[in-house]
């Protein structure tokens, strides 16, 4: 059975959720690769305003946990998982920032896409390069509500990224060994 099949029959449905102003134009095109990717059914779902409670203003971000919380609240059917898409900052206590969270085992996660742009760094946009970055995180953190741990191979979607670095060098698949652990966990 192939990988994208193993998906489908674990895991029914992702949801992408836009938070704040999140780009409809990246939405459609990232459900649309993860279909590929992964296998998935994708659907978008109604976007939802950034909560006022998970705003530090000291630190202009937001708190991953207020918006994984915020997300949980959707009550997502087992075994489907959503992925809100964070036009913001965000952080978690002990790191600056975060690219992405996701609740190990559980059903949520987010992706931040504030830096996963090139203009965050004072850098022109480039489209294709923001989408393939997204689409990295995301799969990324689906990696973590299916179970998986971060991955040593640095071009493993399960690679953490520390840096823009890191997400531009993985690839937005998982490595030999990573499918291997979600077949073992399929069993």
């Amino acid at each position: 059975m192939s990988l994208k099949d193993q998906l489908h029959e674990m895991n029914g449905n992702v949801t992408l959720v836009p938070v704040g102003a999140a780009p409809p134009e990246v939405l459609s095109w990232l459900a649309g690769r993860l279909i590929q990717e992964l296998g998935q059914n994708v659907v978008i779902g109604g976007a939802l305003s950034l909560p006022g409670a998970g705003h530090n203003a000291r630190r202009d971000q937001y708190q991953g946990d207020a918006l994984l919380t915020m997300l949980r609240t959707l009550g997502c059917p087992t075994p489907e998982r959503v992925v809100g898409l964070a036009d913001a900052d965000c952080y978690t206590p002990g790191p600056n920032f975060i690219f992405g969270q996701a609740t190990m085992g559980g059903q949520e996660a987010l992706v931040a896409l504030a830096r996963l742009r090139q203009s965050f760094y004072g850098l022109p946009d480039d489209a294709m390069l923001f989408r393939e970055r997204v689409l990295k995180e995301v799969v990324h953190e689906l990696g973590h509500t299916w179970g998986l741990s971060p991955c040593a191979d640095p071009h493993c979607a399960m690679h953490f990224s520390n840096t823009l670095r890191d997400s531009d060098v993985k690839e937005a698949a998982f490595c030999l060994e990573c499918r291997d652990r979600l077949e073992c966990q399929r069993r």
